[in-house]
């Protein structure tokens, strides 16, 4: 019986304990942005960082991340691992979680800003963890319990670090395609991109393989292997990067279909001049002439036989490593796509500044004798297949929007084909 009320002790105590640096956080965060009492947020620091991090620099770091985030509005949630809390905090102009370590006297010793981090409930049927080189993927399997068409849909996601639901902004493209595909008896499986999930296992010997292709592969064939899943047909879905590499995918996943949600056709590093020259139009303010010249000056080089696995990521685009860039250099998406025999869907969008219709039409004429494959271009869409007007811009990104209604009926029809 003492040995049951000390452990009731102990859980009471953690919890406590827990629930303390819950409050502290909270009350850090609110000192901070709200009041904006630099001294008393100051008190909250461990003295070894606290000497780091003046109220001055606290000061000229509020006003600088209240014009990029907008004023705080309240905290979601909190989440944690060990010692490190995450404040899920809603800010006028977006939602991120704002990170904070604290050492065992409950001062904070790490302070940072990183997009929102999933924490999934224990009690979620939804949530399926698919080992893969070493991590478990984190994701979300739905399926239908009635009207199921035993069809699976793998979303595969763009470039950087992307969550399960691809979120940009306020907007969580591949939740709302997951989502309507369940009402209409379609199963999914998303989740979060392990250079999200698992920085750490990405390095400078990485290459598009180990950031997205493998993983895509092996998801698929999880479920081509698994009992619960005879007699699906196996379908990938790629949007933008996810979808330039679809043909590296296709070569080792075998899937019955693939669709290609605003995948570039052309090179991606001369796609970046493109879209640095073009966001420059619309705001020099942003995207200066210098900078344009920097990645042109990149680019050449990258293309260029002085080019080698030895160059500094520092003289190459997005500073990404040479091993990275070699790999893409080399890739001939119009050349790999020809293998794919199964049916394929490509949907463009015509706001889309990122990739464009030039694309679109690369891919439409290299597969115009393949009868299996279809075309759909949407004039009012952005690259994230929201509807919108004007001047496509990032800007577009931070308005809360859905997928369009007519291209996801259109998805649907390819897939129940």
């Amino acid at each position: 019986m003492k040995k049951f009320l000390h452990l009731i002790l102990i859980f009471v105590s953690l919890l406590s304990f827990a629930q303390n640096r819950n409050e502290i956080g909270s009350q850090f965060i609110k000192t901070l942005f709200t009041d904006k009492n630099m001294e008393k947020a100051h008190a909250f620091f461990d003295p070894s960082m606290g000497g780091q991090v003046s109220p001055e620099d606290l000061k000229s770091l509020e006003e600088q991340l209240e014009g990029q985030l907008g004023e705080l509005k309240n905290i979601l949630e909190v989440n944690n691992e060990k010692d490190t809390y995450y404040f899920y905090s809603d800010f006028s102009k977006t939602k991120l979680d704002i990170q904070i370590t604290f050492n065992e006297s409950n001062k904070i010793v790490g302070f940072y800003f990183v997009p929102h981090k999933f924490f999934d409930k224990t009690d979620d049927k939804t949530v399926l963890k698919i080992k893969s080189e070493g991590i478990d993927l984190n994701g979300i399997l739905l399926q239908p319990e009635q009207n199921n068409k035993k069809k699976l849909v793998i979303l595969v996601h763009g470039s950087g670090p992307q969550d399960r639901d691809e979120t940009i902004g306020e907007n969580k493209p591949f939740k709302d395609i997951a989502e309507y595909l369940l009402k209409n008896g379609i199963s999914s499986y998303r989740y979060d991109k392990r250079t999200y999930s698992n920085p750490e296992t990405f390095n400078d010997q990485s290459t598009v393989e180990q950031e997205t292709i493998n993983d895509a592969v092996n998801i698929s064939n999880y479920f081509k292997n698994n009992e619960n899943f005879k007699g699906y047909q196996i379908i990938v879905l790629g949007h933008s990067q996810g979808a330039y590499l679809m043909p590296k995918i296709a070569e080792k996943a075998n899937a019955s279909k693939y669709i290609f949600m605003a995948g570039n056709a052309r090179p991606l590093q001369n796609l970046l001049v493109e879209q640095f020259e073009y966001l420059h139009k619309i705001d020099p303010s942003k995207v200066s002439d210098q900078d344009v010249q920097n990645i042109k000056k990149q680019v050449d080089f990258l293309n260029s036989n002085k080019f080698n696995l030895n160059t500094p990521k520092s003289e190459l685009p997005l500073e990404q490593s040479a091993a990275y860039w070699k790999y893409l250099v080399d890739y001939k998406p119009l050349e790999a796509i020809k293998s794919i025999k199964a049916p394929m869907f490509f949907a463009q969008g015509g706001r889309d500044y990122q990739v464009t219709e030039k694309d679109f039409e690369l891919w439409k004429n290299q597969l115009k004798n393949n009868k299996s494959t279809e075309f759909k271009f949407y004039p009012s869409l952005s690259h994230l297949f929201i509807k919108g007007s004007g001047t496509p811009s990032p800007k577009d990104y931070e308005i809360k929007g859905n997928v369009d209604e007519e291209f996801l009926k259109d998805l649907t029809q390819f897939i129940l084909k």
